[in-house]
């Protein structure tokens, strides 16, 4: 058994029985608790449920009725004191209880098995154990952490069915979707709950929060509450206000930190923070603050799942609706502070919100991004999602802020020479697809009916649609489709402009880097198609793998001047890195395996100075790469990598391409690795 040497507070008195040794039975209760794995050192369990400590006498024999035992529990300035009786259960969850069953009784030790009430705080408690002979010797335990526990009916994380358990708490691994409505790729991510330090990182939030450093007192007591703690936690991941973990950056250059997108996992942006003593990492972005929130929120106990909105809107000045700027030629112009972010990704946690009422329990958005203040400080919600599909705005926390970025109305203003043409209102593309990953399958599953109601629209005489053909790839040319109605009884002549410009996945777009203009005909009641190509020539020095493209179609009615305009934005795919692991994808710890990594160039030009670049956390110490000259079109450039799982969970090998024709990475790919123990 483990036991531990135990620290006497104070001594004197007759008796000669003393505390010698102490076992945490840390593999038996770890196991009972769901908490396997979140730490080897440290005892982890789960509030209202009953866990075991057995107690090693040393010197004259121990006397249960005339030497009785006393716990002292404590929580920073919280303490209680708990008799130990005998008893084959605990009295209540409401309140804290040490019982020892009568076949757990020796002489020289004694199991003693302790309950915390089912609304315990959060955090690493302090047990000291009294033995009241004359006088009494207090003894310094140890110290254990207590979570939420979602499997307990009566706390207000309980989530009913062990699947969502399973892949809401338990799974350290998760898909990020990003893209674009039209074109969604997904991303890995590793949350790393098992991974070394980072269940010491989450504690250390807890402790260093701004909320705790006013009132450690007051924080203490409201611990208890997933929706304080998700206030908490969300002001906690940005670093704008406080010790917070992450900077965020969403322009070019990040040569004193790492990009947003080569980051694939948490734990090493947590224990990177816990090892600076509190200096934030750099840099994130939507993606990576969520996904670290949502690490934190399944260490600590509180169900939490990644969540995408495509076309997500940033209303700005708070009337929620986006208004947008454009040419009569499709080009969008920078005038207005509100954007639409191609995608934008936040947590959905899960809790009862007793503040409010049962008809707002379940998902609740969390959004860590530091985009507008929320009470003075850069977070947002705790905020039912039936809130925001049901428009209660006065529903905390954040419900208009939300609600315009899943389902607010777009007011696009059409300019010619700085005055106003005409004004279109889009009800339609905001919030086009929300999702996040399926239980148990890395599938998309789609969300957006739980945010959205009905909107009623009008039909116009002429419309205009405008779509992208396929999943554009980079190197191959992009086809767009303008579709148009004409409703009326005669023949039209309009005129059509069509733009494409470059954007950021959240910014305004940039100059246009492909245009067309042309009149056409269309017939009464008819629809016409016309096709658009891009060729790769014309922005293959402009467009990288992960770069968003805004396209437009303006039509004009020669006749009336009416006009009608459709919207479309998309990201670029890659051509994809292939990776196999010899004897398949799942390897034991500290057993090396060999996997071989291979991308074949797809374009019709060679590339000069490819490089393949091979990294993966928990997998590999450090990047390792392969250089060639030339990669004539056809032609493979491949590595062979030894890898060696350093602990359990799901692991992600990361494999890159890039090449000094542009200084893009054009390609970039993922394989999971499941790592048994």
């Amino acid at each position: 058994m483990d036991y531990k040497q135990q620290t006497l507070l104070n001594t004197g008195g007759r008796s000669n029985l003393r505390l010698r040794l102490v076992n945490f039975e840390i593999q038996e209760n770890h196991i009972s608790h769901e908490t396997k794995g979140l730490s080897e050192t440290l005892l982890v369990v789960r509030r209202g449920k009953s866990f075991k400590v057995t107690l090693l006498f040393g010197g004259q024999r121990w006397n249960p009725y005339t030497e009785t035992l006393v716990l002292l529990i404590r929580l920073g300035s919280l303490e209680e004191q708990i008799p130990v009786l005998f008893s084959e259960e605990c009295s209540s969850h409401q309140r804290w209880s040490a019982a020892v069953h009568f076949r757990d009784i020796d002489a020289q030790s004694v199991t003693v098995h302790i309950c915390s009430p089912v609304l315990s705080s959060v955090g690493v408690y302090e047990l000291l154990v009294q033995i009241k002979t004359i006088p009494s010797k207090t003894y310094a335990v140890g110290k254990f952490v207590l979570l939420f526990n979602p499997w307990l009916k009566d706390d207000p994380v309980y989530m009913p069915h062990k699947a969502q358990i399973e892949e809401y708490v338990k799974s350290d691994y998760g898909v990020v979707y990003m893209g674009s409505s039209t074109n969604v790729q997904s991303r890995p991510w590793s949350f790393g709950q098992y991974e070394p330090g980072v269940l010491e990182a989450c504690l250390a939030l807890l402790q260093v929060s701004s909320d705790h450093q006013k009132n450690s007192h007051r924080d203490y007591l409201h611990r208890a509450d997933p929706v304080y703690l998700s206030l908490v936690i969300c002001a906690m991941v940005n670093c704008n206000d406080d010790l917070g973990i992450l900077l965020g950056k969403w322009k070019d250059g990040y040569h004193d930190g790492v990009k947003p997108t080569d980051w694939t996992g948490s734990a090493e942006i947590l224990r990177q923070w816990l090892s600076s003593k509190f200096k934030p990492v750099r840099y994130g972005q939507c993606w990576v603050f969520a996904s670290v929130l949502c690490t934190v929120m399944r260490v600590l106990g509180i169900p939490s799942r990644v969540v995408t909105v495509f076309n997500a809107a940033h209303d700005t000045d708070a009337n929620t609706t986006i208004e947008e700027y454009y040419t009569t030629t499709g080009e969008k112009l920078n005038l207005s502070k509100d954007s639409v972010w191609n995608f934008h990704v936040w947590v959905e946690c899960w809790m009862k919100r007793a503040d409010l009422g049962p008809g707002f329990d379940g998902w609740q958005v969390v959004d860590p991004t530091p985009q507008e203040k929320s009470q003075g400080i850069f977070r947002c919600g705790p905020c039912p999602v039936t809130a925001i599909q049901e428009r209660c705005f006065l529903v905390p926390f954040d419900t208009p802020f939300l609600y315009t970025s899943v389902d607010g109305d777009i007011h696009r203003f059409i300019m010619h020479n700085g005055i106003l043409v005409e004004r279109k209102v889009d009800t339609e593309t905001v919030g086009q697809l929300v999702c996040t990953k399926s239980i148990n399958s890395d599938c998309l599953h789609n969300l957006t009916n739980s945010y959205k109601g009905l909107k009623r629209g009008t039909s116009p005489s002429l419309e205009v649609s405008l779509t992208i053909k396929g999943s554009p790839v980079l190197g191959e040319s992009i086809q767009l489709c303008v579709k148009v109605t004409n409703r009326l009884s005669h023949v039209r002549t309009l005129t059509e402009n069509v733009n494409a410009q470059q954007k950021q996945y959240n910014r305004n777009p940039e100059k246009s880097f492909w245009t067309s203009h042309k009149k056409v005909h269309i017939q009464p009641y008819k629809d016409l198609t016309l096709h658009h190509t891009i060729p790769y020539s014309d922005y293959k020095s402009i467009l990288g793998f992960e770069s968003v493209v805004n396209a437009a179609v303006v039509m004009q009615d020669s006749m009336t001047n009416e006009i009608v305009m459709s919207v479309q934005e998309f990201s670029m795919s890659c051509v994809p890195i292939t990776m196999e692991i010899k004897g398949g994808n799942s390897v034991q710890i500290q057993k090396e395996k060999t996997a071989h990594v291979t991308f074949t160039n797809q374009f019709d030009k060679p590339l000069s100075g490819a490089t393949l670049t091979v990294e993966g956390s928990g997998l590999l110490q450090g990047k390792q790469e392969v250089r060639v000259g030339i990669l004539q079109p056809g032609e493979k450039i491949e590595k062979k990598v030894s890898i060696m799982a350093t602990s359990h969970g799901t692991k992600l090998l990361v494999a890159t391409l890039s090449h000094s024709n542009n200084g893009f990475t054009i390609s970039k790919s993922y394989h999971k690795v499941s790592v048994a123990t």
